[in-house]
């Protein structure tokens, strides 16, 4: 039976870390599942090296997920990709050290974690500051320039790229926009892979149609479509992969819904996002062993029949072109000043027309 390639997020502290690869089963349900682990790098101490070796002794594929200090951001974005490109520097150097070995290494790019813990009790006080940021662009451009020297730094170093997106980059491509980026402070890279991280825990209970309708964008021909298609596509031409979860674990901010997902409910996202592509990450590893979910993913029915979410996935789509309208205007305001300015002409000129009687 055809099978998708796994990759497990792992975003534990280093004492965390030690204690849950103590188990040596949890080594053999990885190779047992063929799976590869990215793993967050949250420090650069002497424990995450421990499990790192043990791993590549085992075979087991690791993929280095950097990660910031909270105070720095945690995740990457444009305001901390200073941080970011030191921060590499350090790790390789522990790489040399501890004498590891990567397959890859991930960028996170997300919004800086202050910010998102701020909008859920003072969301009134980042207007100003999304306001400011909307007409900023030395801001875009100075972010892009330097995560776009690490991608080449890092590949010149002989590690494939990854970055870990939200969905919404798609649409933000579609139209040539940067709005997104702007005010969230994210960074559209150009890297080997490209991971959408479609979690359907946090977007119950629109979950099923946010994860097809943005899932058939990491299809084989949708990924030939952006190499030959507009240029706006072009930008990305890696390898579209889909993020599914939570099954638990990561950072602790109140946004939305935060449950985990039932064993049902990460079965469907697993055979949606198997309908559309070959490579598929599960967040998290923590979360599936906690809840058992490892051994049932070794004997999962990949094949099996599909409930597709019609009017779910119908209504995501609507949701999105209203987006994408929004990002275009953004992208294209000169042209919407003139065509405003054309449409109050003509109707001027209609009007003195009809009121002269020609």
């Amino acid at each position: 039976m055809t099978k998708p390639n796994l990759t497990f997020f792992c975003e534990l502290k280093a004492e965390e870390l030690r204690a849950v690869f103590s188990s040596p089963s949890l080594f053999e349900d990885l190779v047992a599942l063929e799976a590869s682990l990215s793993l967050g790098i949250l420090d650069l101490s002497q424990e995450r090296a421990d499990v790192v070796r043990q791993l590549n002794q085992r075979g087991i594929p690791v993929i280095a997920w950097l990660l910031l200090p909270e105070e720095q951001g945690y995740w990457f974005n444009l305001d901390n990709a200073p941080h970011a490109a030191a921060f590499y520097q350090d790790f390789m150097e522990w790489t040399r050290q501890n004498e590891l070995l990567w397959v890859g290494v991930g960028f996170d790019i997300e919004p800086d974690i202050r910010e998102l813990q701020q909008v859920t009790d003072q969301w009134w006080r980042l207007l100003p500051t999304v306001f400011r940021r909307v007409f900023d662009r030395g801001r875009l451009k100075r972010g892009r320039q330097v995560y776009n020297d690490l991608v080449r730094q890092v590949q010149l170093d002989g590690y494939l790229v990854e970055s870990y997106q939200f969905p919404v980059m798609v649409d933000e491509r579609m139209v040539g926009s940067n709005l997104i980026q702007k005010v969230a402070g994210l960074v559209d890279l150009r890297v080997d892979r490209e991971v959408f991280m479609i979690y359907t825990s946090v977007l119950r209970p629109y979950g099923p149609g946010v994860m097809w309708n943005y899932a058939s964008e990491c299809s084989p021909l949708r990924s030939e479509y952006r190499k030959g298609g507009s240029a706006h596509l072009r930008r990305f031409a890696g390898v579209p992969s889909i993020g599914v979860g939570s099954t638990g674990g990561g950072v602790d901010i109140e946004l939305a819904d935060t449950n985990p997902l039932e064993w049902e409910e990460l079965a469907r996202d697993l055979q949606f996002a198997w309908h559309w592509c070959n490579d598929i990450y599960i967040f998290s590893l923590e979360g599936c062993v906690q809840q058992g979910y490892l051994s049932r993913l070794e004997g999962f029915d990949w094949e099996g029949p599909l409930i597709y979410p019609i009017q779910h996935s119908q209504l995501v789509g609507r949701w999105r072109r209203f987006l994408r309208s929004i990002l275009w205007v953004s992208a294209h305001p000169l042209i919407v000043l003139l065509g405003l300015l054309g449409g109050i002409w003509l109707l001027a000129r209609l009007r003195r027309l009809a009121s002269t009687g020609e």
